[in-house]
């Protein structure tokens, strides 16, 4: 039992790695995966390629993805099905994570091993949120606004915040719950990070909440320092550490 579950960790740090890895291969030939998979693209020449690169430089991990899936080809059918790009489709990650084309810090990973069980802080509400973001010190001037959807509403919202974001025109990065954390979540509602470099740049943090509203964003939302991540600081039993409100 105990062999199984560490097998089963692997083919999960495996599956995340690789999809960060596959993300980054497919921008450089030219678009990311979610673009590839939106327009329907048939992208599996530049895929096999991708993965051939990976099990080159990570056997193990490439193996270990071989035992979830039977082949290239259907782990390529499994992205080109949505996971990874669709929150309501992904049930292998907890996260998806779209970057800014020129970000100054780096964005938490899409990792597949996190609980999630932490929670997130949007004023007076309460949701979910880990833990991974890097840098853990009170130096980090980063903070992200907490965005809650509805499901029914959540992929659409995080496709415009997504695209906003990979366009260069939203925050450093951003990043969505999806089916395998809400699975996991006793509410219904799902989390969106929108993150910005410096906390104390009000004037950068408040045209951000301007383009969020544009996009669809109208109800007050609230906005958390990384250093209060880093602290395990939450919203709870009358305690607020949103930093804005908006």
């Amino acid at each position: 039992m105990e062999e199984d579950a560490e097998m089963e960790s692997l083919e999960d740090a495996a599956y995340g790695i690789f999809e960060i890895f596959l993300n980054r291969g497919l921008k450089e030939r030219g678009r990311y995966l979610f673009e590839r998979v939106e327009c329907n693209e048939d992208f599996y020449d530049d895929f096999k390629s991708i993965f051939l690169e990976f099990e080159r430089d990570y056997k193990m991990l490439s193996d270990a993805l071989m035992q979830s899936f039977e082949s290239v080809e259907s782990l390529y059918e499994n992205f080109r099905a949505g996971e990874g790009v669709i929150p309501s489709k992904t049930h292998r990650m907890y996260w998806i994570v779209q970057d800014a084309p020129e970000k100054t810090a780096p964005a938490p990973a899409a990792d597949t091993v996190t609980d999630n069980s932490g929670k997130a802080d949007a004023g007076e509400e309460d949701g979910k949120e880990d833990t991974d973001e890097e840098g853990d010190s009170e130096e980090d001037k980063g903070g992200k606004w907490l965005v809650f959807a509805d499901a029914a509403d959540a992929d659409e919202l995080w496709r415009k915040i997504r695209d906003a974001t990979a366009s260069g025109d939203l925050g450093i990065w951003a990043k969505v719950a999806t089916a395998k954390a809400m699975a996991d979540s006793e509410d219904n509602r799902v989390v969106i990070y929108v993150s910005t470099a410096d906390w104390s740049d009000e004037k950068d943090v408040m045209e951000i909440r301007e383009k969020l509203r544009a996009l669809g964003v109208d109800k007050r939302i609230g906005y958390k320092r990384n250093i209060e991540t880093y602290q395990g600081e939450y919203s709870e039993g009358g305690k607020k550490v949103t930093y804005y409100s908006a």
